[in-house]
């Protein structure tokens, strides 16, 4: 027997929120929340009951962020002064330094640090949402970590000769 769905919100809401945070930044991140839960709240009952939820759910956080960001890309944003550097956080208590970079990371390798980092999601999981195979999935992640900490040593160093 199924969990209500009031319990699935109760327990993957926070998870949630912070994969669509990581891909949608925090203005946007509350919209795709919702859409989230409506899109899956529509799908509970088809669900098998041994599904893993929190993949699922993190699949679809995922797939609704990046609508947003498509909607967001189509659409004119008017501003009454051009701001000199744009800004890249993403709210809460990180870094924006972090996440500037880790939003220029190769799709995958973005991707899999979200759901193993932010969702907690294992890489066998992972390898199920993108395909693959785990191994793929923590080579990914493990690429990824390296590429952010050679930008962030970078910028470290950069900052320090000034």
């Amino acid at each position: 027997m199924k969990q209500p769905f009031e319990k699935v919100v109760t327990e993957h809401g926070a998870t949630v929120l912070r994969v669509c945070r990581a891909v949608v930044g925090p203005t946007d991140a509350d919209d795709a929340w919702s859409e989230t839960f409506l899109a899956a709240m529509r799908a509970y009952p088809e669900l098998p009951a041994d599904a893993n939820l929190e993949a699922w759910l993190v699949t679809i956080a995922y797939r609704k962020a990046i609508d947003l960001l498509r909607a967001r890309r189509r659409r004119a944003t008017p501003v009454d002064e051009v701001p000199e550097k744009a800004s890249s956080e993403i709210g809460g208590t990180y870094d924006s330094d972090v996440w500037m970079y880790v939003k220029d990371l190769p799709d995958k390798q973005r991707q899999v640090i979200a759901y193993h980092y932010l969702a907690g999601l294992p890489y066998a999981d992972i390898a199920g949402i993108l395909g693959g195979t785990s191994e793929a999935a923590r080579r990914a992640a493990s690429d990824g970590i390296a590429a952010l900490r050679r930008h962030l040593a970078d910028a470290q160093s950069k900052g320090n000769n000034r």
